[in-house]
């Protein structure tokens, strides 16, 4: 489903402000862009509605009702126009609105639903199930030893991936120069090529005889690399990609998990104390 964006909402009514924009069958509006007409207070609505109106208009005008008398329906008894309180919560994709949330939606932006199985929420869960993996991976690695630096780092891992889901949540740009205190450059150059920085092999495969510790930085890794798969699903529209910020990140992200396996077999990682 295309998405409408805020630059192409300005573009398209620089020259006018209709009191109502219609949403084309088949397309949504993006966060911004929703945000930005209710700004200029613009209506939105569905262009199927407006096509269901249009219908109920030429069906009146056959059976000669009059405009006067179809406004009448919206008149209380006191002579005072009736005041319709507007829905809690809004389809995001089709714009129906919902006073009690159904239990297969979930919001994806403010009150804005959508269902679970949404690909942008299957995203933000795999997102949240990472996070979930540096911790125990930390409360792994501490049982093991004071890896003070170790530890450390995987909280530099945790604060960019919980930055990364407020972004996303918030419409945001992301942008971050360094992971585990390398910048892009530094991250390509050492994960290409670990036997020069390291003197460990390229793509040398895990093994039960690494350790517990190289363990859970490998399953991080790999869990990684699943959600960049998934965002690329979540983001994508008709073959164009949104979020190539967020995208790019996890690539990142893959590559610093691969240099932290390899400066652990290394002995990077002092032990200083145990238990």
């Amino acid at each position: 489903m295309k998405v409408i964006t805020e630059a192409l909402i300005r573009a398209e009514l620089k020259a006018t402000q209709p009191e109502v924009y219609y949403i084309p069958e088949g397309k949504i509006l993006s966060p911004a862009a929703r945000e930005y007409l209710q700004s200029m207070q613009i209506g939105i609505e569905l262009e199927k509605n407006r096509m269901v109106g249009e219908k109920e208009k030429r069906a009146d005008l056959a059976a000669g009702i009059s405009a006067d008398t179809r406004l009448s329906k919206d008149v209380d008894v006191t002579g005072g126009e009736k005041k319709s309180s507007p829905a809690k919560y809004t389809d995001y994709e089709t714009g129906a609105g919902y006073d009690v949330k159904p239990e297969h939606m979930t919001q994806i932006y403010a009150n804005m639903l959508v269902d679970k199985d949404h690909p942008r929420i299957k995203y933000r869960g795999k997102l949240d199930r990472l996070q979930a993996e540096v911790i125990n991976a930390q409360c792994v690695i501490k049982k093991e030893g004071a890896y003070t630096l170790l530890i450390d780092e995987l909280d530099n891992i945790l604060s960019i991936l919980r930055e990364m889901m407020r972004c996303e949540v918030m419409d945001e740009p992301f942008s971050n120069d360094t992971i585990i205190g390398l910048n892009h450059k530094e991250l390509r150059e050492r994960s290409h090529n670990p036997m020069k920085f390291y003197n460990i092999k390229q793509m040398l495969l895990p093994d039960y005889k690494m350790g517990i510790v190289h363990s859970a930085l490998n399953v991080i890794r790999t869990s990684i690399r699943e959600a960049e798969v998934i965002a690329v699903s979540a983001f994508k529209q008709n073959r164009k990609l949104e979020r190539t910020d967020i995208i790019e990140e996890l690539n990142r992200l893959s590559s610093a998990l691969h240099i932290m396996m390899c400066r652990y077999l290394a002995g990077e990682y002092s032990l200083t104390e145990k238990g």
